[in-house]
């Protein structure tokens, strides 16, 4: 049990020296790249807008905060969600995890997204050649979690990223870790999480695209082919820090109130809030918001607002849960998300 808690003074202590190294963007604002790996999975998780870091848990929590799979311990569980996001685009994942008694629980999971067709252009077409092409960008997840007491969970990601665009492609990996801990100060119900996500090697696009002509200036050697070195780019890396209160208001209801402040390091950091109110763990209405730090008198860095949301859970030897979150954006037609999760 020392050794637990020992572990986990030393985690939250380099959690706060990687604050300190990565203050928030500044001047790299928008430069990073791999940008899928900051498009949230789950219907839940987005309708609470990030802030549950502390206590999600099931498949949601895989991208969340991956400690919170560690629940899945004595249960299969298989997890279907889609995402419309901004500009046409859409995002497909599903998941299934399971749980070994002694081991922990591990989930695989994949992400893609679809962005239609999109006109082939040259500097001779401009305006098209008549040709269409349409990007792959896919995340396959793999995730351990396990227990290490009543109150301690703890969570590892690794992805693997694979960007291609037409006959270019970049592949990269990325790595998170989460801390979930519950109880803090012997009070039943407070909760802490703590999350280091999209941290890895930097990536970079190579293939045939990147080739080009140089044509012949009347020497003897006739057109030479050279290459175009595609500038490498950093992963989009965040700091989360999580709290949470989980008070049974009546026998059959009870409340979720959530907070967490979000370090990025290519943008401005947030602060989220959310509140779920649970009745008979059948019916779910969840909402947040999140502020923006050194963009409070402009709209321009906040391009999301307001999020809501409502779940549904029926049991019938096999517990299936439908959800449905609604997240506003500027610019953009609003986001909306729909999983579905049977647990066995």
């Amino acid at each position: 049990m020392l050794r637990n808690y020992t572990l986990l003074k030393i985690f939250l202590f380099s959690t706060l020296l990687i604050t300190e190294v990565y203050a928030s963007g500044d001047k790299r604002n928008g430069t990073a790249g791999a940008q899928e790996l900051l498009i949230p999975i789950g219907a839940r998780g987005l309708a609470l807008n990030g802030a549950y870091t502390a206590g999600l848990e099931g498949l949601e929590a895989v991208y969340f905060n991956p400690a919170g799979l560690s629940t899945n311990q004595f249960q299969t569980e298989a997890m279907f969600s889609h995402l419309t996001y901004i500009a046409d685009i859409g995002m497909s994942y599903a998941a299934i995890s399971t749980g070994f008694e002694g081991f922990g629980a591990l989930a695989l999971s994949v992400r893609s997204l679809d962005f239609g067709d999109i006109p082939v252009t040259t500097e001779e077409n401009p305006y098209g050649t008549g040709a269409t092409f349409s990007p792959t960008f896919v995340i396959v997840g793999l995730t351990y979690a396990n227990q290490l007491t009543d109150r301690i969970k703890v969570g590892v990601n690794v992805n693997l990223i694979n960007e291609q665009i037409m006959r270019s492609s970049a592949l990269g990996v990325s790595f998170d870790i989460g801390v979930q801990y519950t109880g803090i100060a012997e009070i039943e119900g407070l909760k802490m999480g703590v999350v280091l996500k999209n941290f890895g090697p930097k990536m970079s696009f190579d293939g045939p695209d990147l080739l080009r002509t140089a044509e012949d200036d009347g020497s003897s050697r006739g057109n030479q082919l050279y290459k175009i070195d595609a500038a490498t780019y950093e992963l989009p890396s965040q700091l989360e820090l999580g709290l949470a209160y989980e008070r049974r208001v009546t026998d059959e209801s009870r409340f979720i109130f959530a907070t967490a402040f979000q370090n990025n390091n290519f943008a401005n950091d947030e602060y989220k809030l959310a509140g779920e109110f649970i009745f008979k763990e059948t019916l779910a209405l969840r909402g947040g918001y999140s502020l923006v730090s050194e963009a409070f008198d402009t709209d321009e860095e906040a391009v999301f607002g307001p999020t809501f949301g409502l779940g549904l859970n029926i049991d019938t030897g096999v517990k299936i849960t439908f959800d449905y979150a609604y997240r506003y954006a500027q610019y953009f037609d609003a986001n909306h998300v729909f999983s579905v999760k049977l647990t066995f």
